[in-house]
């Protein structure tokens, strides 16, 4: 999943993820990796394609990564996401992101229909307070999902 980019640079989050995605890849645990993404701030960089650039410059090859670079909302990339993964007939996938999201991504993935499991990036130093708040605004997102409101 995405996280912020700055000025064409992955944000250490998105770092962290994309990371873990590598480590799953090198692993052949996955035989590609989705970045997703829109743009920002800045509408020069999407997430995606900043991501993308950044597996190719740890040795993933171009045509092992799909981008999905217009979703502006979990939501979104992940309905374009799962279109693009019917496309190329795969029913599975692991989502990497942080701990505290995955549980919202994969009942939206199992709800388009696939089999989604969760690989969560290192956490790194969080507060228990951050924590909170970062598990706070996933279950307000998830409740929302829930009664059709696309976040």
């Amino acid at each position: 999943m995405g996280a912020a980019e700055y000025r064409g640079q992955p944000s250490p989050v998105l770092k962290l993820r994309l990371d873990h995605a590598v480590e799953l890849y090198q692993k052949r645990l996955a035989p590609y990796i989705m970045t997703t993404g829109g743009p920002g701030g800045d509408p020069s960089f999407t997430e995606a394609g900043v991501a993308r650039s950044y597996l190719i410059d740890r040795g993933i090859p171009a045509e092992a990564i799909i981008v999905e670079d217009k979703g502006d909302s979990t939501a979104m990339s992940l309905s374009a996401g799962a279109e693009i993964l019917r496309r190329m007939a795969l029913r599975s996938c692991i989502v990497v992101s942080d701990g505290y999201h995955i549980f919202r991504v994969r009942r939206m993935l199992q709800q388009e229909g696939f089999t989604a499991y969760g690989s969560p990036r290192e956490m790194g130093e969080v507060g228990p307070l951050k924590l909170w708040w970062l598990c706070f605004k996933q279950a307000m997102g998830y409740g929302l999902w829930r009664v059709g409101v696309r976040v």
